[in-house]
């Protein structure tokens, strides 16, 4: 285990799995390896291997800091293969469980945006602002949301600068801020804006298509 320990720290996850699926105990026996190997699957994006072991994680009796990421890198899981209600579910089963940060309920915010209940997202996002005023993620979340139903843009603009104040270089901060300004009216300062995001996340299909939008003048 600390070789297979080891080499996941040092990201080196595809020797870390052999390491991990070479010990020889039963995963459903010893959660930690479970854990393990939940991790480096999520890593390696095989998402299904991933959740089986994640399950066993947090249907045992693994302390704190193990049983609440094992639930967050479920949540992100199912979000990301865009099964929004089970996402919902495991960050609401967080929440329930005591784990209550400004992270979980951005995370739980974002769930609920993609199944359409937009004012839930929108209070999940304040709640996180309360929390933690300062949080990257929940003020680019709120801005970008804000502005994506056109309310309060001038709002959503300023939640948005304060998340690339603090992270510059993030694209998806630059992507939300530059989407705020074009629904404010403001195509070139957008436009400028979006081309930097592009540039720092030039894989981001949202980027380029929020690019291409503004170049063609259409909300």
């Amino acid at each position: 285990m600390n070789e297979a320990i080891r080499l996941y720290k040092e990201r080196r996850y595809e020797q870390a799995l052999k390491e991990f699926l070479a010990v020889r105990v039963e995963s459903s026996e010893y959660p930690e390896l479970s854990y393990y190997l939940g991790l480096c699957y999520t890593q390696l994006s095989r998402y299904d291997e991933a959740v089986l072991y994640l399950e066993q994680v947090v249907a045992s009796e693994l302390g704190f800091a193990q049983l609440y990421q094992a639930r967050m890198v479920l949540g992100y899981i199912y979000a990301v293969t865009k099964r929004y209600r089970l996402a919902e579910y495991e960050f609401n089963q967080l929440l329930e469980e005591g784990y209550e940060s400004a992270k979980v309920y951005s995370a739980l915010a974002y769930a609920c945006f993609y199944q359409g209940n937009v004012d839930l997202a929108i209070a999940h996002l304040e709640h996180a602002l309360l929390i933690d005023p300062e949080n990257s993620n929940a003020l680019n979340s709120l801005g970008y949301v804000l502005a994506d139903q056109g309310n309060n843009l001038s709002r959503a603009i300023s939640y948005c600068k304060r998340a690339v104040a603090k992270s510059p270089r993030n694209p998806a901060y630059l992507d939300s801020l530059g989407w705020c300004l074009y629904r404010n009216g403001r195509r070139k300062e957008a436009e400028e804006v979006l081309e930097r995001a592009a540039q720092l996340g030039p894989r981001l299909p949202e980027i380029r298509q929020h690019l291409k939008e503004v170049r063609k003048g259409k909300a």
